[in-house]
């Protein structure tokens, strides 16, 4: 075992090295126009080479390329936490523990799309990574959501999704996911001790504020009412708290710029025009956008503030999260025909 593992400035030390390592924007623009078996070539030469050659059997095309980025990205969140220990590990944890919220998404979505499970198995969770056989039995067992959410009652989360109706649908459950996460991570970061917790439950509640602004602008699109529009709202923001969501309700859209814009800490000018573009092109895609550039600015800042902390390992695990995202999302756009200049604006 090596004795430095769990040494904080050593831990934070790799996961410097390893963020510097991942691929610049510049990078993934030149892969943006290439096509999707030079795509291989160039996702191995950026750090996938292990994980492309394990499915090289099995797969091929973009169904190799996403088995490979999955199978790798599990890996090194759990090469991660081997590293840390005590409160440093603690504090990575809270933000690492949604990745099994966004795996349970994933049964969800596979189940109530009808999904095969061969496809499940070999690009969405990759079978020959071990971590994914509890998920792969749910998809395998399960012809609808309720019986999947029977399923996973054991799980931290399992309560909330046995409180959805039973005719509840797929946002329903994603909804019930994304509360209880929240919820949960707020309550943890509220307990712990510490400048770089407090700093991170900041973060978490940014993340709230950009969800609940997605919820509010996409419930005013289709004309959600005022009841269900509050049930959508996940209690603590910063920009949005809970007592504002009964004045959103009653207000919409234009309650929350108002309340937007009232804030010192927020680019209101910015969203202005992302919410512009959005109106334009009758999709929430430059808004969202924004949010997550907003967010990931935020990320990097809060890794400066603590240098020998928690935070810049979360900021690498984000940006390596990312770094997966951008890459499947240049490869699916690449199968499905779209344009460099769409996909370069949705790659941060």
């Amino acid at each position: 075992m090596n004795v430095m593992l769990g040494n904080t400035a050593y831990v934070v030390s790799r996961a410097k090295s390893r963020r510097q390592k991942l691929a610049d924007r510049a990078r993934l623009r030149q892969l943006i126009n290439q096509s999707v078996d030079q795509l291989s070539v160039a996702v191995g030469d950026i750090g996938y080479r292990t994980e492309l050659d394990l499915y090289a059997g099995k797969l091929t095309g973009g169904d190799l390329i996403e088995a490979a980025l999955t199978h790798n990205l599990e890996a090194e969140l759990s090469n991660v936490l081997d590293m840390t220990s005590g409160k440093i590990r603690s504090l990575i944890e809270i933000y690492t523990g949604r990745f099994e919220y966004q795996n349970a998404k994933a049964v969800l979505r596979a189940i109530h799309n009808e999904v095969a499970i061969e496809e499940v198995a070999n690009s969405i969770l990759p079978e020959l990574n071990d971590i994914n056989t509890p998920w792969l039995k749910v998809v395998e067992s399960c012809d609808d959501l309720r019986s999947a959410a029977v399923l996973m009652k054991r799980k931290s989360f399992g309560p909330s999704l046995l409180k959805v109706p039973e005719d509840g649908s797929l946002a329903d459950y994603e909804d019930a996911l994304d509360r209880h996460y929240y919820a949960e991570a707020r309550e943890a970061l509220r307990t712990a001790k510490g400048a770089p917790a407090r700093i991170l439950a900041k973060q978490f509640a940014a993340e709230i504020d950009h969800r609940n602004i997605a919820n509010i602008l996409e419930a005013s699109a289709v004309g959600i009412g005022r009841e269900q529009l509050v049930s959508l709202l996940i209690p603590g923001g910063s920009l949005i708290p809970r007592r504002a969501f009964a004045a959103i309700a009653n207000g919409g859209e234009e309650a929350m710029i108002d309340l937007l814009r009232s804030s010192k800490s927020f680019d209101i000018a910015g969203f202005e025009h992302a919410l512009s573009d959005t109106k334009a092109t009758r999709s929430l895609d430059p808004v969202i956008t924004w949010l997550k550039t907003r967010e990931a600015g935020m990320m990097r800042r809060m890794s400066y503030l603590h240098p020998v902390s928690a935070l810049p390992i979360i900021h690498y695990v984000a940006m390596k999260v990312q770094e997966v995202t951008d890459l499947r999302l240049i490869v699916r756009g690449r199968m499905a025909g779209l344009s460099a200049e769409v996909l370069e604006a949705h790659v941060l």
